[in-house]
């Protein structure tokens, strides 16, 4: 007889929903095989057919880490296109190219984490090149059609499964695991949670990535804001997944637990379901697991809500029916119709800041081309490996001629002679394969090591001449004749080795330290080491290491570690010769010039990225020299700023200036085509461009009310406003009408093309509260629309949008309230340029005062502040307030309704002793709290404050390190 086939388990049967299936083969694991899907890289179960499963494929603007592919501009670029249906497109692309470069490689994982929606909050935060704006609602829109690219639309299986990154209000790098943003309710909920919820909401988000910060004293890792807010915006399963090495932090650098068994048991029960930790490795976070399962931390239970998370969206990528995955055969890698797109989303995140009529440029112009991104197409940290380039030089001599082009890169060109007299020399390199960083890909590209097979630099009489760069700081670059960078590789020597500056922590830069007051002399410090650098008999090296020297490259990145990383007798003293200024060369290029186009801005991996925030907004001193003698030497120059981020600067003193990110693979194609006037620039600002640096909050300050920040409440003059963009083309707006209909304002007015040429208008809608009873936004964006008009061409447009969109946080029902009252109604081309306004009366509910009485205060729920910070109540929930660093608060508790009078207040406080004041309605109290044992101990003290019955403001003052949790009354 043949033995019958075994039955198809049911987690095997696609006629089956998920859940049933999901539960299914929850059931066939084991403990340990469960234990073990809650690392980044899931073990294959052999026994069940079950593959092996990894979270984690960044693919911010394309696939990146993983060799070549299409890469589009940055994300704060995509966000300046104000385009969502042109993003969605993006998204899809780039989904396709997963999927495309996964059928031949599957270290490409289909779990993607991407997009970033944290707000672009401060402009100096490292990493503002990976968000979409400084808005809420714009973020939202941008991201939302991102992810729904990565997703696909089919209705059951997706393309990719996005992860957003970074949960919650982070926007620092210096101390990013230490630091806590201390975040009001009006402001998490009316800010931060709001770009979050609505990409949610939207449907196609596969889950979230805590950041490494803090909130409120408490790690985002276990937030329990996951589970009271980010769980019950959809009922699909999200997968939360750690940021890399962050479980570990826990205990190693926040010190929040004592040991990981606590600190990993914590995370998963406040939801975090894969952990990102120890590398390829996942048997310590398996051993912690099971040690906490071993305490009583954690059931079984636990374990079993987090992988079910992860199998969740592993059914839904198809991974248990690859005969009906429509996904398994869709992708695209490098395609003409994506090269096309990276083209058009470079030409629509363009920004024309500024324009007294220059550009569009002539075809018979004469150009000068100067600046140190000239000649460059950069990537950053998140970007794949570059199929296709163009740089701005390359497209312009192929749009004007090579002939009318002339070059300055504005470099210094220098030798740097020895204490012995001789000069550094690049030997000649054999011949080699020349591959670029990271061509290969890698799960991890911090990992990459530096070149090793080509030779150190030597010394001779002559010497090479390097190009070099000061990027800010005093942070320099020198590139060999070559074109090649030096570099330090893990032997130490140092060699022209590298392609452009890149990597986790960066080898190619490198600061000169005067050695005496009035000396020629320089120590030439290599900064990713913090060592100096030494010439030896076998090569030039840094130097050895000794007692001195410093240990980490994040000390040896400030000017006062001079000294300390070598002795004398291992760093050798440089002077330099400087063969040619690079102002000098801009000058003879721009004099007999018809325009000069001056290309500046940054370089991703330098001063300004993932791990370091900038120190200004001022263009590095060397850029703003070459800036300085182009425009000395011919008034008719523009300035084209490629950059992650926004700079300040003069523009009242250019012909014309305008911005755009990191284009991507097409960069220098769309500028060309831009200026040029092929591409009529419709980009907007997607974030205000401050004038200077005092007009900034202190980089931790995350009270955007109370600071006045962003567009939204900033009071001081702006050198661009948000959604701030020109066009070469005249635009006219009307026949604004409004009528409130159905729970929505809708809004119509017409849009006309009043040029001679087709391009786009981006509308813009905002919204003022008239007369607030609270703080509210001096603009803020309801709804835009990015529209493309013929010559001529008037259309009507229409926006409805939902009523509940004008309501704020109100902190004394713990809830949205829509505010009776009036409301400007706003149209223009930007948040300062309205062309039409008119104003609607809405209903709403009215304010009612706070019954105290009943429940008390939550010491969180101020109105106003001054002074305060806000920390975790416990480890586990619940916010409370205490003076920043140690000093004063001033709390203000509006309208608390003490109906016919109080006697007695109560104070849950904890932490050091202090003093808390209280004063309502003439009534005045002092309360002295001796201090707990520790700052989750709190205790309950009471004191008399007669408080006449009525309503009456409370304000409260703390003094010194103690913790208020609530105030309570009775009569």
């Amino acid at each position: 007889m043949t033995a019958s086939p075994p039955p198809t388990p049911p987690f095997r049967d696609p006629r089956l929903p998920f859940a049933k299936r999901v539960d299914d083969l929850l059931s066939r694991l084991t403990r340990d095989e469960k234990v073990s899907f809650l690392h980044q890289f899931a073990p294959a179960v052999e026994r069940l057919g079950v593959a092996a499963f990894r979270t984690g494929q960044e693919a911010l603007h394309g696939v990146a880490w993983m060799g070549p592919a299409t890469v589009f501009p940055q994300a704060v670029g995509l966000g300046a296109t104000w385009n969502p249906e042109l993003v969605r497109r993006v998204g899809e692309a780039v989904s396709r190219e997963v999927r495309a470069m996964r059928a031949r490689d599957e270290r490409v994982g289909l779990n993607v984490w991407s997009p970033t929606v944290n707000l672009l909050r401060h402009p100096l935060w490292g990493r503002n090149e990976e968000g979409y704006s400084e808005d809420p609602l714009l973020t939202s829109a941008i991201a939302t059609a991102y992810t729904r690219g990565l997703r696909g639309d089919h209705p059951v299986y997706w393309r990719t499964a996005p992860v957003l990154k970074h949960w919650l209000a982070h926007n620092n790098e210096t101390g990013r695991d230490v630091t806590s943003s201390s975040v009001r309710p009006r402001v998490l909920h009316e800010y931060d949670l709001r770009a979050f919820r609505a990409t949610v909401e939207a449907g196609a988000v596969a889950g979230v990535m805590p950041a490494y910060n803090l909130v409120n004293g408490r790690p985002n890792h276990v937030s329990p804001h996951l589970r009271e807010h980010l769980r019950t915006w959809t009922d699909q399963e999200l997968l939360v997944c750690s940021d890399a090495g962050a479980p570990s932090n826990l205990v190693d650098s926040e010190h929040y637990f004592d040991t990981h068994e606590e600190a990993t048991a914590a995370a998963l029960v406040a939801g975090v379901d894969s952990f990102t930790d120890h590398g390829t490795d996942g048997s310590p976070i398996a051993a912690r697991v099971r040690g906490a399962l071993e305490r009583g931390l954690l059931s079984e239970a636990d374990v079993d809500t987090a992988v079910r998370r992860q199998l969740s969206v592993r059914f839904r990528l198809g991974e248990f029916d690859p005969d009906d995955d429509p996904h398994a055969h869709s992708g695209a890698f490098d395609t003409p119709e994506h090269r096309e797109l990276a083209r058009e989303a470079a030409e629509q995140a363009v920004v024309l800041l500024r324009n007294d009529g220059v550009l569009p440029l002539a075809p018979d112009t004469r150009l000068a081309v100067v600046g140190l991104l000239a000649d460059e197409c950069k990537l950053d940290w998140y970007s794949g490996t570059l199929i296709h380039r163009s740089t701005p030089l390359e497209a312009l001599y192929e749009r004007f001629g090579a002939e009318r082009v002339r070059f300055a890169e504005g470099v210094d060109r220098v030798r740097l002679r020895t204490s012995a007299g001789t000069f550094l020399h690049v030997p000649p390199a054999p011949e080699a394969p020349d591959p670029a960083r990271g061509a290969q890909g890698a799960l991890d590209p911090a990992l990459l090591a530096g070149r090793t097979d080509l030779p150190p630099l030597t010394t001779d009489a002559v010497g090479t001449e390097f190009a070099l760069v000061d990027w800010g700081d005093g942070v320099l670059t020198l590139r060999a004749p070559d074109g090649r960078y030096l570099s330090v590789a893990e032997d130490g020597y140092v060699r022209a080795s590298a392609d452009q500056p890149g990597g986790w922590v960066v080898q190619e830069t490198f600061r000169l330290e005067r050695r005496g007051e009035h000396g020629t002399g320089h120590l030439l410090r290599h900064l990713g080491t913090g060592r100096p650098v030494s010439v030896a008999a076998d090569g030039v090296k840094v130097a050895a290491r000794t007692p001195e020297t410093a240990e980490t490259p994040e000390s040896a990145e400030t000017p006062d570690t001079a000294g300390t990383a070598g002795t004398a007798e291992t760093a050798e003293v440089f002077e330099v010769v400087v063969a040619e200024h690079g102002t000098d060369a801009v000058r003879r290029a721009a004099a007999d010039a018809d325009v000069v186009l001056v290309v500046a801005g940054n370089d991703p991996h330098i001063r300004g990225r993932e791990t370091e925030d900038r120190t200004t907004l001022r263009l590095p001193a060397h850029q703003e020299r070459l800036l300085e003698a182009a425009r000395a030497a011919n008034p008719r120059t523009v300035l084209v700023l490629v950059s992650a981020y926004p700079y300040a600067f003069a523009p009242g003193r250019l012909a014309a200036a305008l911005w755009t990110a990191h284009g991507g693979q097409a960069a220098g194609t769309a500028l060309a085509r831009v200026l040029a006037g092929d591409v009529a620039p419709a980009g907007r600002l997607p974030q205000t461009w401050y004038a200077d640096d005092a007009d900034l909050p202190d980089l931790l300050d995350y009270d955007v009310i109370g600071g006045r920040q962003t567009y939204r409440y900033f009071e001081g003059t702006p050198l661009f406003p948000f959604g701030h963009g020109l066009s070469y083309v005249p635009f006219g707006y009307a026949d604004l009408v409004t009528a409130v209909a159905d729970g929505a304002l809708h809004v119509f007015f017409t849009l006309t093309n009043a040029g001679d040429t087709t391009a786009d208008e981006v509308a813009q809608l905002y919204t003022r509260a008239v007369e607030p009873s609270v703080p509210r936004p001096r603009r803020e964006l309801l709804a835009h629309r990015r529209v493309t008009l013929a010559p001529g061409e008037t259309r009507r447009l229409e926006f409805a949008v939902p009523l509940r969109a004008f309501a704020f946080w109100d902190v004394a029902r713990g809830d949205w309230r829509l505010e009776p009252g009036r409301y400007d109604v706003l149209v223009g081309a930007s948040s300062e340029d309205v062309r039409l306004r008119a104003t609607v009366t809405l209903d709403g509910e009215p304010a009612a005062p706070r019954p105290v009485l009943r429940r008390g205060l939550s010491a969180a729920d101020f109105d106003e502040h001054g002074g305060a910070a806000l920390v975790d109540r416990t480890k586990a929930a619940g916010d409370a307030v205490t003076p920043a660093s140690g000093g004063t608060a001033e709390l203000l508790y509006r309208a608390c309704d003490f109906v016919t009078g109080v006697r007695t207040v109560r104070l849950e406080l904890a932490g050091g002793a202090g003093t808390v004041e209280l004063s309502a309605g003439g009534a005045r109290a002092t309360v002295e709290s001796p201090g707990t044992p520790g700052p989750y101990d709190y205790t309950t003290v009471e004191a008399p404050l007669p408080v006449a019955g009525g309503t009456h403001d409370l304000r409260v003052t703390l003094r010194g390190p103690l913790r208020l949790a609530h105030v309570g009354f009775s009569g």
